[in-house]
């Protein structure tokens, strides 16, 4: 009987061992949570309207699906003085669903923007679209 209950025991010690680690191993993950949630950058764009730059009205759509541009998926793009540049500073998803009616795969649209042309790329202060028309 003596050994019976020093096998039950050693058994009973040993899964008292092990659910207490993944107590702590659990407990270690739920406590690390935040600090990767909190600990992630959040980019927010600097699009504002600079009263002292001028406003250049711009046809603007996507690269590659209307603009014909070189590329390996959609992006923001520009004409302006019948050259198109891609956008940076703000994106084609910032402005609704790219695939949509009106979205800028579809549909060539009309933007007041301000910026500066920096290596073949516009850099946007400013992008505002005009209302769609059918």
């Amino acid at each position: 009987m003596n050994k019976e209950f020093k096998k039950l025991y050693n058994k009973y010690f040993k899964l008292i061992i092990v659910f207490g680690t993944i107590k702590k191993v659990i407990l270690l993950f739920l406590m690390l949570i935040p600090l990767i949630s909190f600990s992630q950058k959040i980019s927010e764009k600097t699009i504002k309207f600079n009263p002292e730059i001028h406003i250049i009205e711009v046809e603007a759509s996507c690269g590659i699906c209307l603009f014909n541009m070189k590329g390996s998926e959609c992006k923001l793009a520009v004409k302006l003085n019948n050259v198109t540049y891609y956008v940076e500073g703000t994106g084609i998803d910032d402005h609704g669903d790219a695939h949509s009616k009106s979205g800028f795969c579809n549909a060539i649209r009309t933007a007041e923007v301000q910026g500066k042309i920096i290596n073949n790329k516009f850099h946007a202060t400013y992008f505002e679209l005009k209302r769609f028309k059918d």
